[in-house]
């Protein structure tokens, strides 16, 4: 079977593979060295390499490689000998022409000379084909008129270089140098905002957000106006919206007169189609109700294809809140009773939202939502619970959505419960941070000005990065990495501007990062271990202890140094709470325990696993914690059409890559519920599905996730729907 690549201008055969045919694929590469004019006309034409051996791959990024550094060094007059001697002066130019970021300045001439003598081409062997080729499109940085202006291994040191810019001087020149030894050697990746604007002039570096509606107008479009200034920058959004009271409400006492979720929905969605991400793409907004909501059928039916398209929002994500007693309901196949939140806050005197069950069957939560059932004033909808879950499974297996948030476990798991509540997620379902509402206090006016008072909610922000588990783990590196991968993405909390004011004093409130994973099923098949296995499943607990232990520490390590974030006394890191909850018991654990106490943490949240496509492509690895979808399938963009084959594909590796439709879902949520357990936050976790799926299969899979513990589920990617993924989130 031939693979074929072509390249944007579509030309013609080449001659590359009849020349090299013969020659193994080291000599191939280093033959190719001799001859860089040669080997630029012909790359323009690479084709027909044999797939059977996907080395070729590398073959290919290196002949793609080389029309790069052809470039620079026409560019800036050099050799491959000489190359890292422009270095210094090539940063200081491009913060002269607006380019790169003015802080960057802030490094002397014998630190950037430093820097230099460890930029290392040979680290570039690493890529694979799709992954240099998606990084040179989308990240590296160009003039504004499309000329490139940066290697692979320049951006990856001036992404070190802006992280730990406002690191002490005397200490910073080392931290740049293990910074650029993480991201060189692709043992992990930045999220696509830091990887696209690190060290470039404007941007910001925060993949999501996430916003709590209240229900008065002004809270409502305020919240829109965030969402377009958020959007605007390439950021994606997870909205809760379940305080807006329900359609036929009564509003300043006339009954009947609200209308309910949908047309601010309907206001979202114009939101997410107009104010595109930086001219690339449309904004990407999820929002998030509660199961007991009076709107929520409408809102299930939000994204079908079929019905009254006033009642639509196709281009919004739509995710449900689900609380442990529905859950029993579906089981039992109990009666379920909808409510509308405004007439329970003014019959009941509190909120329904803002309680869940502090303990598994026992709780605020169930007490309050009873307390609803037998309140003979209050309006409700009685519906069998089984006919809700009917129509959420419909609304999957059409769109692929709602996600699934389950509240009660989220929150009895959240270690800053002393500080808030959180009602949902992102738009990947894997942050899960306190949320609250900002909410106008007065505006007065004085000296002909208008001043407005608000009073900051929780808007959450999570910075994300992302381990490549193969690597990291194959290479015996984990204790280094996570070390400097911490201060990494702790340092973006200090050099991010971001426009939406609430979202910068809750990010530096919680000082939250999203460390994560991707690999998880490249490393289970360079380690020989079968998905569908115990061995599998015991694995991921063990890895993932280990990444949350290394984490934890390596926080408490930077408290030391820095100091705590500002809601820490109180919160399950300080009593200890954290580590009882998880049953770490043993020696090292406990060790660690009594460190946190006396010296704290530095981020108040630490773990979540996100989608990751983009950047595991870019590092050569599977997405995420997804297994593969096929060994073999072509990357199709507007401008090409690339294979891509499974990373170290052999003859021993073919048999443990088994495509995800084609594994029993239940050894995927087993394996999750392992590693949920080690993730304070959440994970971005997909159910693959074949479109002959029955409804009892599907809802067992369900049954079992919320069972096993696990926070959200993601996709229902079914084979029949295609669906995409967040970039925001490609950490």
């Amino acid at each position: 079977m031939k693979a074929q690549i072509i390249l944007e201008n579509n030309q013609t055969e080449a001659m590359l593979v009849k020349r090299f045919a013969d020659l193994p694929i080291k000599e191939w590469i280093s033959k190719l060295d001799e001859d860089l004019s040669w080997e630029k006309r012909a790359l323009d034409a690479l084709n027909h390499l044999e797939m059977e051996d996907p080395d070729w791959t590398y073959v290919a990024a290196q002949c793609y490689l080389y029309s790069l550094y052809e470039q620079i060094y026409q560019a800036r007059g050099c050799s491959v000998e000489t190359w890292t001697q422009t270095f210094a002066n090539h940063v200081e130019r491009l913060i002269e022409e607006g380019i790169y970021d003015e802080r960057l300045a802030s490094y002397s001439k014998d630190e950037l000379e430093q820097f230099a003598q460890i930029l290392d081409l040979k680290r570039d062997e690493r890529f694979t084909y799709i992954g240099i080729k998606t990084l040179a499109d989308r990240y590296l940085a160009r003039h504004f008129d499309g000329a490139l202006l940066e290697l692979p291994q320049e951006r990856w040191m001036v992404i070190a270089m802006m992280l730990m810019v406002k690191e002490p001087v005397e200490k910073r020149v080392e931290l740049v140098k293990e910074s650029y030894w993480a991201l060189s050697h692709l043992y992990m990746t930045v999220a696509t905002p830091t990887l696209a604007n690190a060290g470039k002039k404007g941007g910001q570096l925060s993949s999501c957000f996430i916003d709590t509606v209240e229900d008065d107008l002004r809270s409502i479009f305020d919240s829109c106006t965030d969402a377009a200034t958020v959007s605007k920058n390439g950021g994606g959004l997870g909205i809760y919206l379940g305080k807006i009271r329900a359609k036929g409400s009564s509003i300043r006492g006339f009954k009947g007169v609200s209308s309910g979720v949908i047309p601010w929905m309907k206001q979202l969605n114009n939101v997410a189609v107009s104010v595109d991400q930086l001219g690339q793409r449309q904004g990407a907004i999820a929002v998030y109700l509660d199961v007991w909501h009076k709107d929520i059928f409408s809102f299930l039916d939000a994204k079908l294809n079929n019905g009254d398209e006033r009642q639509r929002t196709h281009d919004l994500f739509t995710a449900v809140s689900l609380p442990d007693l529905f859950m029993e309901a579906v089981e039992k196949r109990d009666s379920w009773f909808l409510f509308d939140p405004h007439e329970v806050r003014k019959v009941m005197g509190f909120s329904l939202e803002d309680s869940f069950d502090e303990e598994e069957g026992a709780g605020t939560f169930r007490r309050r939502y009873e307390q609803c059932v037998d309140e003979e004033s209050l309006s409700r909808v009685g519906v069998p619970a089984i006919d809700i879950m009917k129509r959420i499974m419909l609304s999957q297996l059409e769109t692929g959505s709602p996600f699934m948030f389950y509240r009660d476990t989220v929150n009895r798991l959240n270690p800053n419960k002393h500080s808030g509540m959180i009602y949902g997620s992102n738009l990947c379902t894997e942050i899960m941070q306190n949320m609250s509402a900002t909410v106008v206090e007065e505006e007065n006016t004085e000296d002909g000005k208008i001043i407005t008072t608000k009073t900051p909610g929780d808007f959450v922000v999570c910075n994300l990065s992302s381990i490549s588990l193969a690597r990291a783990v194959g290479e015996a590196v984990l204790d280094r990495l996570i070390t400097i991968q911490v201060r990494m993405l702790d340092n973006v909390i200090d050099l991010n501007a971001i426009e939406v004011k609430q979202a910068q004093l809750t990010n530096e409130k919680y000082r939250a990062i999203g460390l994560g994973t991707f690999g998880w099923h490249h490393l289970l098949a360079t380690k020989g271990i079968a998905w569908e296995s115990e061995e599998a499943v015991a694995y991921a607990d063990e890895v993932y202890e280990e990444i949350n232990y290394l984490t934890v520490k390596a926080s408490m390590e930077l408290a030391k140094e820095k100091g705590t974030y500002k809601v820490f006394a109180g919160s399950d890191w300080e009593t200890g709470d954290y580590f009882e909850k998880r049953n770490y018991t043993s020696e090292k654990w406990a060790d660690l325990r009594k460190e946190v106490k006396e010296n704290g943490v530095r981020n108040g949240y630490m773990l979540a696993v996100a989608p990751n496509a983009t950047t595991s492509l870019i590092a050569g690895s599977t997405a995420s914690i997804d297994p593969i979808f096929a060994k073999f399938y072509m990357e199709e963009k507007k401008n090409y059409r690339i294979p891509v084959v499974a990373p170290d594909l052999t003859a021993a590796t073919t048999w443990l890559y088994k495509p995800a439709h084609l594994i029993d879902q239940k050894w995927s949520i087993r394996q999750n519920g392992k590693r949920q357990r080690h993730v304070d936050q959440g994970i971005s976790f997909n159910l693959y599905v074949p479109n002959t799926v029955k409804a009892k299969e599907l809802l067992d899979l369900h049954l079992l996730a919320w069972s096993e513990g696990l926070k959200t589920t993601y996709y229902i990617r079914s084979t029949s729907v295609s669906v995409d993924d967040c970039e925001s989130c490609s950490s």
